[in-house]
């Protein structure tokens, strides 16, 4: 008998620690499971699963089924989950500095955006680091334009109706209750029945979260201005990244670079795609049609005046100012050298 137990114990001895590097990395994410951002994720799970032989297994709560991305955050600082797929508002709730790549009406182009993404990058990662996070990859969403119940041309006809802003935010908040618009802050999980209910008339978003949530059904018009590029990250806990072995993380690393850069090539394309969707409803179907509110030369120069004007309200408060006066400098450093507005 004991000639018989004595191999089964040694078995089990060496199979502990197998089980002991079993590691789950439970991401939480906005993105619905039939979004493309969802896609990404998960193609990028299973190459994780096979770049580590099953040992890592990536499992994502989408969908907002954890809440805002400030509940998110929360649950990332607690360790409840170990990583979480963001926008820019998440973000910044992290590191206030990321918050530099989208101040409004700064950029005009992917082109400037990613230029400036690309050398602030490595310093936004080495303070995203310092608070124990780790920095996947960069994406975006696409650019934020303003979704309204009525037509919206100038700020003034913006600051008539009540604008969603993302609850948590209260320096943003008092932007803009100081240059008279009328916030309503809430969590965006709650944008659709805000609209509903009449407690929002309008909401700064992408044209593809307005089709995939159905914005555009309540809020029918939208203005062409860019106001901001909405950038994102995927973000883990360094401590859950470090128990992988090195020479995995490393190629993981790799894979989930690979992905954002997929998901940001993308997701661009799908913007006009969506407009285009929304504009000429859906073939077969009594849908809301979209409406774009087209802004002229003159109202764009309003649009641009006022918004830069409360660059100085922006820049130290809510946005680092080293960190603003470098988008700054390199926008201009790539306007320069294109040859694009001064």
């Amino acid at each position: 008998m004991i000639r018989r137990i004595l191999p089964c114990l040694a078995l089990l001895v060496l199979l502990a620690p197998a089980r002991a590097q079993q590691i789950e990395i439970k991401m939480a994410t906005l993105a619905p499971e039939s979004s493309p951002w969802y896609d990404v994720l998960a193609r990028m799970g299973e190459r994780w699963k096979a770049i580590s032989g099953g040992k890592v297994k990536l499992t994502i709560f989408a969908g907002g089924v954890l809440g805002d991305e400030p509940d998110m955050v929360n649950k990332l600082r607690i360790r409840q989950v170990s990583a979480v797929a963001l926008s820019g508002a998440g973000m910044s709730t992290i590191e206030p500095g990321v918050g530099a790549l989208q101040i409004p009406m700064m950029f005009e182009s992917y082109e400037e955006l990613d230029y400036v993404r690309d050398r602030m990058a490595p310093t936004l990662e080495k303070m995203i680091e310092a608070r124990g996070f780790l920095v996947l990859n960069w994406g975006d969403a696409g650019w934020v334009n303003f979704f309204t119940k009525t037509p919206v041309n100038r700020l003034d006809d913006l600051r008539k109706l009540r604008l969603f802003t993302w609850a948590g935010g209260n320096d943003e908040l008092e932007l803009w209750k100081t240059n008279h618009f009328k916030p309503v802050p809430l969590a965006a999980t709650d944008i659709l029945m805000g609209l509903k209910t009449g407690l929002i008339d309008a909401v700064p978003t992408t044209p593809l979260y307005a089709l995939w949530n159905q914005i555009f059904g309540i809020a029918g018009y939208m203005s062409d201005v860019k106001w901001a590029p909405l950038v994102g990250a995927t973000v883990v806990s360094k401590a859950v990244w470090e128990r992988v072995p090195a020479a995995e993380r490393d190629l993981m690393m790799q894979e989930a670079r690979a992905r954002g850069l997929e998901m940001r090539n993308s997701i661009r394309g799908m913007g006009d795609a969506a407009i285009k969707t929304m504009t000429q409803g859906q073939a077969g179907k009594r849908t809301a049609k979209l409406v774009v509110v087209h802004a002229d030369d003159a109202a764009l120069a309003e649009w641009r005046r006022q918004t830069e004007a409360a660059y100085p309200s922006i820049r130290g408060s809510i946005v680092p100012a080293n960190l603003f006066d470098q988008a700054r400098a390199l926008r201009d450093e790539y306007r320069a050298k294109s040859g694009g507005r001064r």
